[in-house]
């Protein structure tokens, strides 16, 4: 729940925005009706007369000589009327204070609303189009409020999610090679170090391959996230081949008896082919080693990028055979449908997602937490 908590307070840009959205949508066309929740346990103040059996006690007796008046005199009357009147009196305010609530008719005109709202989102057409219509069946004509859409819309991007909800396999192959792409500035660095440290923290012995030979600020990156859990961090010279780093940091960890190694990767897509030709460089000489290995394949990607994370999951599917994925910076922005697209279009495992900078900032992934939060329900 602190994750929950956490990531509630990180995604209020994008909560906030469908948030605002659906009350706008709802108040456009809507109209004050009653809610009726708290008309159900109003029926419970009328057996309050059954107070009135307490007349069996000695005490009261003074109010039984007027029970022969009851038939036309009024002493009779204001002994029950006070408590009645009192229970009408609260009944009727009860009802007036904060019990009417806007809704509006679901009708097409809403159902379009709602899926450019999705759409605004980076829930994409397709998802939007399928979310908004499973939301509709069986309720079309009904009259709604934000609250009830709020439920409703986290029922069914929960739905969306469920499948693909997986924590990365450990198994029981030693060491397991897990090797991690994707685009600079996915923060693909930094989730590497933050798995390192929590697997440590697991009992695991990690090694870390800083692959990214290219850029000195992942190599240093990489030695401080190795330095704070206390994990070997395998470097080489800078421009060096990462094939030849990658095979001695398996064969290293063989003989240390690892039960993991992380290797990072360059992420340049400017020049797909050198890229691809390096990816599968690398298999191929820890496959020298290990003919299984990679046992996993990471893509990591940056949720600010919004629709671009589609085409990055269609690039790196045909470089690397992706086995999962990890999005992070949801704290920064407002657009956090994109992963229920990437859900609803590719099927890939999300394994974890991240909202911040700090090491428990990066957690296992939860449909219906992550639901709650992007549409800003209350659980």
């Amino acid at each position: 729940m602190a994750f929950f908590s956490k990531l509630k307070d990180k995604l209020f840009k994008s909560s906030s925005r469908l948030e605002e959205g659906l009350d706008a949508i709802v108040e456009d066309g809507g109209e004050e009706t009653q809610n009726p929740d708290p008309v159900i346990p109003e029926p419970e103040p009328e057996p309050q007369p059954v107070p009135e059996v307490p007349e069996p006690t000695p005490e009261p007796q003074p109010v039984e000589p007027p029970a022969p008046i009851p038939a036309d005199p009024t002493p009779t009357p204001p002994p029950p009327e006070i408590p009645e009147s009192k229970g009408v009196l609260g009944r009727l305010f009860s009802r007036n204070e904060s019990k009417t609530v806007v809704r509006r008719t679901l009708d097409d005109d809403m159902l379009e609303q709602l899926e450019e709202l999705l759409i605004a989102s980076d829930m994409g057409v397709d998802t939007a189009l399928r979310v908004t219509a499973n939301m509709a069946e069986g309720r079309y004509g009904r009259k709604l409020s934000t609250q009830e859409i709020k439920q409703l819309l986290a029922q069914e991007i929960a739905r969306v999610m469920e499948p693909v909800t997986n924590p990365m396999p450990i198994y029981p192959k030693r060491p397991q090679v897990v090797l991690v792409v994707g685009v600079n500035g996915s923060g693909k660095t930094t989730t590497i170090g933050k798995l390192a440290s929590q697997f440590k923290a697991a009992g695991k012995k990690v090694v870390i391959a800083a692959g990214d030979t290219f850029r000195a600020a992942a190599v240093e990156q990489l030695q401080v996230w190795g330095d704070r859990a206390g994990v070997p961090v395998l470097t080489a010279p800078e421009g060096s081949d990462p094939a030849s780093l990658a095979f001695d940091a398996l064969t290293k960890a063989q003989n240390d008896g690892a039960d993991l190694l992380m290797i990072d990767t360059a992420g340049r897509l400017q020049n797909r082919t050198d890229l691809m030709e390096e990816l599968a460089k690398i298999v191929r000489v820890i496959r020298k080693v290990d003919d299984t290995a990679p046992h996993n394949t990471l893509l990591v990607l940056d949720a600010t990028t919004g629709q671009n994370a589609l085409s990055q999951v269609e690039t790196f599917r045909n470089l690397a055979d992706v086995s999962g994925l990890v999005m992070t910076k949801l704290d920064g922005t407002a657009k956090g449908g994109v992963l229920v697209a990437l859900a609803d279009k590719f099927g890939l495992p999300i394994h974890a997602i991240g909202v911040g900078e700090q090491i428990d900032d990066l957690a296992p992934f939860d449909p219906e937490e992550f639901a709650a939060a992007l549409t800003g329900l209350e659980t």
